[in-house]
């Protein structure tokens, strides 16, 4: 039987506003110990340990982007990962984007002043604070909506890197989240680090990029730390919770592809001989 869209509203807004989500230290810790089981993968696709696009691994997803399809799979093949007093989302996407070379589609991702243009409505304000060559400080309001709508102000450290010639890897940070009470209204303000509903409390992310023939390659990871479910209603709620990364990492895939197609930016690059592995 489908539930009505009333009971999940009303599920919905017991979840958020149920007591007890603070961001705990467990937690925090869980998802450390996690991001060193993700970082350790991205290492051995960088060293040539493992295939460096994701995508390449399996012949139904290369034919998928291949056919413009954006592919978003969970990485560990579960929809999200219990620990103690909150919940790992991790998806990894990866879109093909043709005629595009992978400096015009990094350009894209790192161009943080225009990413409120480029990645609406989910993000809603960004700003560049500081570069030091390959290192960037962002800014991003984000604006997450399902059912409920959450505004968050986010702090992260990110890092853009050449591999060789073909091949670009990124990886970003966050460094802070901080759920928004009242947006856009006189009342607005900043909820404590970690003392709010608990929609996002932690966000990493990697990005591969490699020349291939006809075009480039965008592969992104995302993983983080939200919630966990109140008791008795985590059957409801746990649906939606998991399916707010999946679109976002999508549309961000999605978004990426259009603004380096809209943009036009050079030619087609010669990738007939050189591609990457």
């Amino acid at each position: 039987m489908r539930l009505s869209g009333k009971l999940v509203v009303f599920a919905a807004v017991c979840c958020m506003a149920a007591p007890g989500a603070p961001l705990t230290a467990a937690a925090k810790e869980d998802f450390k110990r996690y991001i060193q089981e993700v970082e350790a993968d991205f290492t051995a696709r960088l060293d040539g340990d493992r295939p460096f696009l994701w995508s390449g691994e399996d012949g139904a997803r290369k034919d998928a982007i291949r056919q413009q399809e954006v592919v978003v799979e969970p990485s560990s093949g579960r929809k999200g990962k219990s620990v103690r007093k909150g919940l790992i989302h991790d998806w990894t996407a990866a879109a093909f984007l043709p005629d595009a070379t992978v400096t015009q589609v990094v350009e894209v991702v790192t161009d943080y002043d225009r990413h409120a243009e480029t990645y609406k409505p989910e993000v809603t304000d960004s700003k560049l604070l500081q570069r030091d060559g390959a290192e960037y400080r962002v800014f991003l309001r984000l604006k997450k909506k399902k059912v409920l709508t959450a505004v968050l102000d986010t702090e992260h450290r990110a890092e853009y890197k050449p591999l060789d010639a073909l091949r670009w890897f990124g990886i970003s940070r966050s460094i802070r989240i901080q759920e928004v009470k009242d947006a856009g209204s006189p009342r607005e303000s900043l909820k404590p680090v970690g003392q709010d509903n608990g929609f996002l409390w932690k966000l990493n992310v990697y990005w591969r990029f490699a020349q291939v023939s006809g075009g480039a390659v965008a592969e992104c990871r995302a993983v983080s730390l939200t919630r966990d479910m109140p008791f008795g209603l985590g059957w409801i709620i746990r649906p939606i919770i998991q399916s707010l990364p999946r679109e976002s990492l999508e549309n961000t895939l999605r978004a990426t592809r259009r603004a380096v197609i809209e943009q036009g930016r050079g030619s087609a690059p010669d990738t007939t001989i050189r591609t990457a592995p």
